[in-house]
């Protein structure tokens, strides 16, 4: 037997950081949508950041960079340090498919160690979904300095819609991702300590 760390220090870092970020992110968001609505509802001032439109700007600008640069890291080293392929890699629509009809049946075992082929699905998907909230705001955001990536995007109009889309995506995953910690709430401590598992030699482990 061996132990093994479930929740590396730089997981669990850039974890609790886009917590903060994605609140003063999406919060400072919802106050610059309210200034030109592209649907039909606007969100309370309540649960804006800002108090008006250049504070939600200059808010939304502020942790922009922050998330940019805790993304950035988080990235970089989830390729080199193999956690990518470890813990998001291999999966298959066959593979999620039966793993969607085993939890919906509340069959699926949890193993701390090892994601099952739906949250292998969804952090890859948050991951795309990411990049394209980023390419979507520089859009938005330079839209003359960022002309090719605007075109790309099909135009401005296109592009606010994509953000909206993209951060109602992410909010989803984090909505799910909440939900499932309410479920299998032994997941949380691991998050903030890191937590051990003990890798038998069956390949089976258990948390400490």
């Amino acid at each position: 037997m061996r132990k093994k760390r479930i929740h590396p220090w730089p997981v669990r870092l850039c974890h609790w950081i886009n917590l903060l970020v994605m609140i003063g992110m999406v919060m400072s968001g919802w106050g610059i949508y309210n200034a030109d609505p592209i649907f039909n509802f606007t969100f309370p001032q309540s649960a804006t950041l800002g108090g008006w439109l250049g504070g939600n700007i200059g808010w939304h600008l502020a942790v922009m960079w922050v998330l940019a640069a805790n993304g950035l890291f988080y990235v970089l080293w989830g390729l080199f340090s193999g956690h990518f392929r470890q813990r998001f890699f291999p999966f298959t629509p066959t593979s999620v498919w039966h793993d969607f009809i085993s939890a919906l049946r509340f069959r699926l075992p949890h193993k701390s160690t090892q994601y099952n082929a739906v949250q292998k699905l969804m952090y890859v998907g948050v991951l795309l979904l990411g990049l394209l909230l980023v390419l979507s705001g520089l859009s938005i955001w330079k839209p003359v300095q960022f002309s090719g990536l605007v075109y790309l995007m099909g135009g401005f109009t296109i592009a606010r819609y994509v953000h909206f889309f993209a951060m109602s995506g992410i909010m989803l995953f984090v909505v799910v991702h909440v939900v499932m910690v309410a479920l299998v709430p032994k997941t949380l401590p691991s998050m903030i300590t890191g937590g051990n598992a003990v890798i038998k030699n069956s390949g089976e482990s258990a948390d400490e």
